[in-house]
C-alpha cells in the first residue's frame, strides 16, 4: 500500500491563498506528505506593494497586512526545512497574464505541476440582500469563482500532457446549505461544486481528477477575528460542538491528492463536524 508518509513524494503542488490560515496549513500538509510546494497569495511580507493590494480587496485583508498575519514566505522556509523545494509567489487569481507566468516560472523552475489547490477566496461580505454592497459582489464572483476558473484553465495543459493530476477547489457549507447575508459569498461556493463536477467530467480521460473541499467551521485567523456569541451560534450547531482545524481540511486534501484516493473525482468533501446534519 506504500507508506502515508511519502505519498506525495516526487510530485509538485500549488497552493493559491497561501498566507495564512487553511491555504497555509494545506501547504504544510502536502510537503510532510513529500509534495515540494510554490505558495502563491497576493500578500508577501517582503512586498512593499501588499499594503495596496489590501487595500484594493477589501477590510479583512487590510487587517491581515496591519497585523502582520501573512505567512508565505515563513511558510516556505518551514517546507524547505522539512528538505522540500519550495517558492512564495505574489499572484492574484483575477489576473490571467499574472497566472500565466508563474505557472510557466514553476514549471521552469521544479520541471512539473501535479497538483493545484484552488484556496483563494474572499469570506467578508456579510449583509442581507438590500445592504449588499454591489462592488464587494463583483469582486467575490471575480475572485472565489472566476479566480477558481482561471487557475484550472491555466494548469489544465500541464496535466493534460503529462496524463496525471490533481485538482482541489476550496468550498463551503456556505454553498451547500447557503448562509444568511452571505449572497455572494454562499453563490460562489456553490458554483465552485458545479464547476468541479463538470471539471471532473472533462479530466477523467486524461488522468486529471478534481474534486472539492466543502469545510465548515474552522478555527482560522479569520474566524478567530469574529464575533464571539456568532462562532459559539455556529459552533454549537456542529455535531461535535467545537470548530475544526485548517490540520482537518488540509489531511482530507492529501488524501485526495494521492494515488489512494485515485478512484474518487468530481466529489464534494464535507469537512464540516456535521454541521448540516439535524444538531439538537
Amino acid at each position: 500500500m506504500g507508506s502515508w508518509d511519502a505519498l506525495l513524494s516526487g510530485k509538485v503542488a500549488i497552493v493559491t491563498g497561501g498566507s495564512r490560515g487553511i491555504g497555509r496549513q494545506d501547504a504544510l500538509a502536502l510537503a510532510e506528505a513529500g509534495a515540494d510546494v510554490v505558495i502563491t497569495d497576493i500578500l508577501l511580507e517582503s512586498d512593499e506593494g501588499s499594503a495596496q493590494a489590501a487595500q484594493q480587496y477589501g477590510p479583512l485583508e487590510q487587517v491581515m497586512v496591519s497585523g502582520k498575519v501573512v505567512y508565505a514566505e515563513k511558510t516556505a522556509k518551514e517546507i524547505e526545512a522539512m528538505g522540500r523545494r519550495a517558492l512564495a509567489i505574489k499572484m492574484d487569481v483575477t489576473d490571467r497574464e499574472q497566472i500565466a507566468e508563474t505557472f510557466r516560472l514553476v514549471e521552469a523552475q521544479f520541471g512539473h505541476i501535479d497538483i493545484l489547490v484552488n484556496n483563494a477566496g474572499m469570506l467578508d461580505h456579510v449583509a442581507q440582500i438590500e445592504q449588499q454592497n454591489d462592488a464587494f459582489w463583483e469582486r467575490d464572483l471575480k475572485v472565489n469563482l472566476t479566480g477558481t476558473y482561471n487557475c484550472t484553465k491555466a494548469v489544465w495543459p500541464y496535466m493534460r500532457q503529462q496524463g496525471w493530476g490533481r485538482i482541489i477547489n476550496m468550498s463551503s457549507v456556505a454553498g451547500t446549505l447557503g448562509g444568511f447575508g452571505q449572497a455572494s459569498y454562499s453563490a460562489t461556493k456553490g458554483g465552485i461544486l458545479s464547476f468541479t463536477k463538470s471539471m471532473a467530467l472533462e479530466g477523467a480521460r486524461l488522468g486529471i481528477n478534481v474534486n472539492a473541499i466543502v469545510p465548515g467551521i474552522i478555527a482560522t485567523e479569520a474566524w478567530k477575528m469574529g464575533n464571539p456569541k456568532m462562532n459559539e451560534r455556529m459552533v454549537q450547531r456542529t455535531a461535535f460542538h467545537r470548530p475544526g482545524d485548517p490540520e482537518d481540511v488540509a489531511n482530507a486534501i492529501v488524501f485526495l491528492c494521492s494515488e489512494k484516493a485515485k478512484y474518487i473525482t468530481g466529489v464534494g468533501l464535507p469537512v464540516s463536524g456535521g454541521i448540516e446534519l439535524f444538531t439538537f
